[in-house]
Order: C-alpha cells, then sequence, then structure tokens
C-alpha cells in the first residue's frame, strides 16, 4: 500500500511534486543528522538533473529576481527530497530551524532577501507553523554549475521508534 505523507500532501496542494534525491555531484552526503538536526548540503535549482532557470544558468539581476523566486522553491524542494532520505518521513520534521540562501548576484543587486522569499513561503504553506525559520540570503559571485542560487536547509525532526 502507497502512503503520502501529510507534508507531501500540502506540497501537492501547492502545486509541486517532492522530487527524487538529485544525484551528488562530489564526495558528500545530501542530508545528514545530528542528534535530532538534519543539515543538508548546498541544494540548486535542478528538475531532472538540470538547472531550471532560463537559459540554464547565470548570476541574477533585477530583471530575473522573479525567476529566482522560482528557483528558490525547487531548490527548497530538492533539499526537502535529501531530508526525507534521512527522516524517514516529512512528517517526521517538527521544527524548519534555518534556512540559508546564496544568490548569485550581480554587482549591485541587494534583493536577495526577496528572492529567499519564494523558498520561505513555501515553508510556511506546507509546513504551516513548523515551518517559521531563521534564515540568511547572501549575495555571491559564483556558484556551482553557474546555478544562480544555492540553498541549504536545517530542521528538526523525532526520529521513529526503530
Amino acid at each position: 500500500m502507497f502512503f503520502m505523507s501529510n507534508i507531501e500532501q500540502n506540497i501537492i496542494k501547492a502545486g509541486f511534486i517532492l522530487p527524487e534525491t538529485p544525484a551528488v555531484a562530489g564526495l558528500y552526503s545530501p542530508a545528514v543528522s545530528s542528534g535530532n538536526l538534519v543539515y543538508t548540503s548546498g541544494q540548486l535549482p535542478l528538475k531532472a538533473g538540470k538547472l531550471i532557470e532560463p537559459g540554464g544558468k547565470g548570476k541574477v539581476n533585477d530583471l530575473r529576481k522573479d525567476d529566482a523566486f522560482h528557483a528558490s522553491k525547487i531548490a527548497l524542494l530538492n533539499a526537502l527530497s535529501a531530508i526525507k532520505t534521512v527522516t524517514g518521513s516529512l512528517d517526521n520534521i517538527e521544527k524548519i530551524v534555518k534556512l540559508t540562501l546564496y544568490v548569485s548576484s550581480e554587482t549591485l543587486f541587494s534583493s536577495q532577501h526577496l528572492v529567499a522569499n519564494g523558498a520561505s513561503s513555501l515553508l510556511h504553506e506546507i509546513f504551516e507553523g513548523r515551518g517559521a525559520h531563521a534564515r540568511s540570503a547572501v549575495g555571491v559571485a559564483e556558484l556551482p554549475l553557474d546555478a544562480s542560487l544555492e540553498l541549504e536547509l536545517i530542521v528538526q525532526y523525532q526520529p521513529s521508534a526503530q
């Protein structure tokens, strides 16, 4: 029998599906736990292994801010997929602790916080009260694969009784 978690149902209601965890591109794990916290590696806005941004990649500026807002949601879904590999179910997440978003920014672009609102708003929508979190949004010169952004997530979860 197939079981879909409440959080995964909320993801569908928000117009998305939880993807498969993206393949790693180096010597790291997509997510690791320490105590009752799960830390993700940086997640890019990938769908089926390809960057989703128009043209495939590039720096964010005021003209591309809306594209990056959407891309932050895709990177978040990849992070949640990685977290699920550790927690077993997204329903085991008790609290979203911290979201960090790195935005590949053109000179003088200072709206990284607005780009991060994409991921933050989706967290609030699918986790409701558990989705409130601390956050950093940082502009950087370059990111892997020339992606527009990279997202990290820390969550608190309740390990299942074995």
